[in-house]
């Protein structure tokens, strides 16, 4: 009988941050799907009033987070009425089950401007479980 020889790699990282104490936080779609990692709590970040979107600027600066998303931005933007106006939106959509998820005001590619929109009650920090505020506002419509 063969002699079985296995390998194991073992990975550490001694990169430092900005902050020792630096979490990254993981968020996920109502689905189950990876979406964002970000240092920063979601909570932590400016709403932004018109919509209730949380504000995640986009450019290097004091407060900007350090953050990946991990969804597909739709080329076409939809045009949404304001009362002052109106603005473009171009969604960020899950991958896996294709809900919108947030939004940035400029054309592909992801962070092309200063900030990114997360839809109020689109993310989760636990997979599989409902956000609590994903259904606030429904009896509005």
């Amino acid at each position: 009988m063969p002699k079985v020889v296995s390998t194991a790699t073992i990975s550490s990282s001694d990169a430092h941050t900005n902050s020792s104490t630096a979490n990254l936080r993981v968020y996920y779609c109502i689905c189950g799907e990876f979406i964002l990692v970000i240092d920063k709590a979601l909570a932590a970040l400016p709403v932004r009033p018109t919509d209730k979107s949380t504000v995640i600027p986009t450019k290097d600066g004091a407060d900007a987070p350090v953050f990946k998303i991990n969804a597909t931005l739709e080329d076409e933007a939809v045009l949404i009425e304001r009362e002052n106006g109106h603005e473009r939106q171009h969604k960020f959509l899950c991958p896996r089950c294709t809900l919108p998820v947030g939004y940035q005001s400029t054309p592909p590619p992801a962070k092309s401007g200063d900030y990114i929109y997360l839809l109020k009650g689109a993310l989760t920090q636990m997979q599989g479980k409902l956000p609590p505020d994903a259904f606030d506002g429904e009896n509005d419509l």
